[in-house]
C-alpha cells in the first residue's frame, strides 16, 4: 500500500551448470524489488545469450526460454514499476557489442549526474537506444582507451556520481561494483564452487547458497576462472547506506548492511511504542511491510495484536473499474477490513511511512466504516519531506504531504484521532541493536534533506531521473 516505487534487483552466478535456472530462482526471490520487467543473460564462454521481457519473473521464464540460456555463468535483473518509462527498450540487463566484444550490464541505483554526462556524450556523437542511466555507463566503457575491462569499468565509474550496484558479464568475466557510499545493498555468496552475487541475502536462501560477506562500498570484484580479485580504486568517503532498506524495501528475511531486516523493523515498533503510546484495545498493521513494526509495538505496549486488515496478494497490474463507481475502489482491491475484529474497538494502526497521505486517509476511513471507535495512526519512520535521488522513485518534493503540512495537519487530513512518527534518533538506535558491522553510516536525506553528495542534474532544474 505504498506510493513509493520499488527499486531494482540484481543477481549473478559464476561457474555453475544450472546458471540460468538458479538466476531465475534468485530473481524470483528479488521480485519485490521490481515488477516491471526482468531479464537474464548467460554465457558459455564464447558468446552471450539473452532474454528480457516486460512482466513478472515467473511469467517470463518458461522452461523453453530457460533451456535456450546456456552456459555456466549468468546475470539477471528485475526492474521496478514506474508510470513514465515502462518500455521494453529499458529492460535489463543491457546487452551490447563494442570493440572489445560482447558485454551485458545490470544496474540497481541511480546516477545523479547521468543527464549531464549523457549530454556531453551526445554532443560528441553518441547515440542512445534507451532512457536508462545504465546506458551512460556502457558508453563510457566503450569509449575508454584502457586495455582491460576492469580498467575500463573503473575509468567509467570515476566519471559518474550517485548510487549503483552493477553487474557486468562478458564471455570471460563476471564483474560486480558497488558505489563508494554504499547506498544499496550487494552481497557475495558461494554455492559449492560457484560464486554468487545478489542484492539481498534472501536470494541465497532460496538456492541454498552460503552468505560470505557484503561487497564493500567502493569495491569492484572480478570473477573468472582463476577465482575472485578485489579492487578499491575510489577515494574513501563517508558511507551512506539507505535507511529505507530497513524501513520498507528489503525483504524481512534478508540481512542488509549487517542487520536482519525483520528484527530491525520489529525494534522500530518497540521504539515507536515507547515514544508514542496509545490508549487502545488492539494493534493492527498495514500489511505487509507494517507487520513487523506492529508486532514490536504490541509486544512493547502490551496491547494485543490482531489481524484487522487482510491483503489480497493476487491483484494484477491493471483492473477494470465498474461503471458504477465504488468509493475507495483502488484500496479495496488490495485491502479489506475485518469488521468482527475492529467493531467497537479503539485501534492503533501501524504503517512504515506516509507519502502523499491519500492511501492512509482511505485506510483510516475503511477502519472507521468497519466500526472502530478510535483510530490512532503510528508510523515507524520520520516524516518524509524530501525526494530520493539514489535509487528510490519518490514523488517530487511538493507532492510529499509532510513537506507542506505539519503532523497535526496531516492527522486532520487522514482523519485519524492521533498521529505520531518515529524519531530519527530512535531509528538509528533500533538499527544499532542489530547492526553487526556497527560502523555503518546511513543516508537520511528523505527525512532531513541533507544529501550525502551533490545532485548534479538537479541544478539544471530538471525533473528527477527515472531510476533503473
Amino acid at each position: 500500500m505504498h506510493e513509493l516505487k520499488e527499486e531494482c534487483g540484481v543477481f549473478g552466478i559464476y561457474g555453475h551448470g544450472e546458471a540460468a535456472n538458479l538466476t531465475y530462482l534468485g530473481l524470483h526471490a528479488l521480485q519485490h524489488r521490481g515488477q516491471e520487467s526482468a531479464g537474464i543473460v548467460t554465457t558459455d564462454g564464447s558468446r552471450l545469450y539473452a532474454h528480457r521481457e516486460m512482466g513478472l519473473v515467473s511469467d517470463i521464464f518458461t522452461e523453453e526460454v530457460l533451456s535456450g540460456l546456456t552456459g555456466r555463468t549468468a546475470i539477471g535483473h528485475v526492474r521496478y514499476s514506474t508510470s513514465g518509462s515502462s518500455h521494453p527498450k529499458n529492460s535489463q540487463p543491457i546487452v551490447v557489442t563494442y570493440s572489445k566484444g560482447e558485454m551485458a550490464v545490470a544496474h540497481n541505483g541511480n546516477l545523479t549526474n547521468a543527464r549531464t554526462v549523457r549530454e556531453k556524450l551526445e554532443s560528441s556523437g553518441a547515440i542512445f537506444q534507451s532512457t536508462t542511466d545504465t546506458e551512460v555507463i556502457v558508453h563510457l566503457i566503450a569509449r575508454s582507451t584502457q586495455e582491460h575491462l576492469i580498467s575500463r569499468v573503473i575509468e567509467a565509474l570515476l566519471t559518474t556520481k550517485g548510487a549503483y550496484c552493477l553487474l557486468f558479464l562478458t564471455p570471460e568475466f563476471l564483474i560486480a561494483a558497488r558505489d563508494p557510499y554504499g547506498f544499496r545493498p550487494l552481497v557475495l555468496g558461494k554455492l559449492g564452487d560457484a560464486h554468487v552475487i545478489a542484492s539481498e541475502t534472501c536470494a541465497f536462501d532460496l538456492i541454498e547458497a552460503e552468505y560470505v560477506r557484503e561487497v564493500e562500498p567502493g569495491e569492484i570484484i572480478i570473477i573468472d576462472g582463476e577465482g575472485i580479485k578485489s579492487f578499491k580504486p575510489f577515494s574513501e568517503v563517508k558511507h551512506a547506506n539507505c535507511v529505507f532498506e530497513f524501513i520498507y524495501f528489503s525483504r524481512p528475511d534478508s540481512f542488509v548492511f549487517g542487520g536482519n531486516v525483520y528484527q530491525v523493523r520489529k525494534e522500530f515498533g518497540k521504539e515507536l511504542a515507547k515514544e508514542h503510546p496509545a490508549d487502545a484495545d488492539i494493534v493492527i498493521a498495514v500489511p505487509d511491510s507494517g507487520v513487523p513494526a506492529a508486532m514490536g509495538y504490541s509486544e512493547q505496549s502490551g496491547i494485543p495484536l490482531e489481524l484487522g486488515l487482510l491483503r489480497n496478494h493476487y491483484v494484477g497490474r491493471t483492473f477494470i473499474e465498474p461503471q458504477q463507481s465504488i468509493r475507495n475502489f483502488g484500496v479495496k482491491l488490495k485491502l479489506n477490513a475485518l469488521k468482527n475484529v475492529l467493531d467497537g474497538k479503539r485501534v492503533v494502526i501501524v504503517d512504515d511511512s506516509i507519502v502523499r497521505g491519500t492511501t492512509s486517509r482511505k485506510i483510516v476511513k475503511m477502519i472507521r466504516d468497519a466500526g472502530a471507535t478510535e483510530v490512532h495512526m503510528r508510523i515507524s519512520s520520520p516524516p518524509m519531506k524530501h525526494p530520493c535521488y539514489f535509487g528510490i522513485d519518490t514523488p517530487e518534493k511538493n507532492q510529499l504531504i509532510a513537506n507542506s503540512l505539519n503532523i497535526d495537519e496531516i492527522k486532520q487530513y487522514i482523519t485519524s484521532d492521533s498521529l505520531a512518527y518515529l524519531s530519527l534518533e530512535s531509528i538509528h538506535r533500533a538499527i544499532a541493536n542489530y547492526d553487526s558491522i556497527a560502523k555503518n553510516q546511513y543516508c537520511n536525506a528523505c527525512f532531513t534533506g541533507d544529501y550525502p553528495l551533490d545532485i548534479t542534474d538537479s541544478r539544471k532544474k530538471l525533473k528527477q531521473l527515472h531510476l533503473f
